[in-house]
């Protein structure tokens, strides 16, 4: 069975929810193809991973993995664009690679050094290549 999975970015999210029950939102999902009717107001990462994004080492929609042998559990979480990480599961998106971590495994733990990118190095080995620049 196909899933399909929805992210909103986290300013639609602010007006959704700080939206009266006498409002009406109008959502409008284009697939591709069509022309844009409105400018795309450019989102600036902030917080822990803000760096990274912006010397180019990660991207939004970059799929972050994780698994721990012993443990038996893997995690799975997406880079917003604005420097958040949203884990499988879990409505809401976490602020720092640590905070998704925990999320995941139930306790305190360095996410940057548990996340690793597709290709391989984990977050922290991202810092130390930027650190190094």
């Amino acid at each position: 069975m196909a899933t399909l999975s929805i992210h909103f970015d986290p300013a639609v999210i602010a007006r959704l929810t700080s939206a009266s029950g006498d409002d009406t939102i109008h959502v409008t999902l284009s697939l591709g193809g069509g022309a844009v009717t409105e400018a795309a107001v450019p989102v600036v990462p902030h917080g822990p991973l803000a760096a990274l994004m912006q010397a180019g080492l990660l991207k939004p929609d970059t799929v972050l993995t994780f698994h721990q042998r012993r443990a038996n559990r893997s995690g799975r979480a997406v880079v917003t664009a604005d420097g958040q990480l949203i884990v499988d599961g879990h409505p809401s998106p976490f602020p720092s690679p640590s905070k998704a971590a925990e999320a995941v495994t139930g306790n305190v733990i360095n996410g940057w050094t548990l996340w690793h990118t597709p290709e391989g190095p984990t977050l922290d080995e991202l810092r130390q290549e930027l650190d190094a620049k």
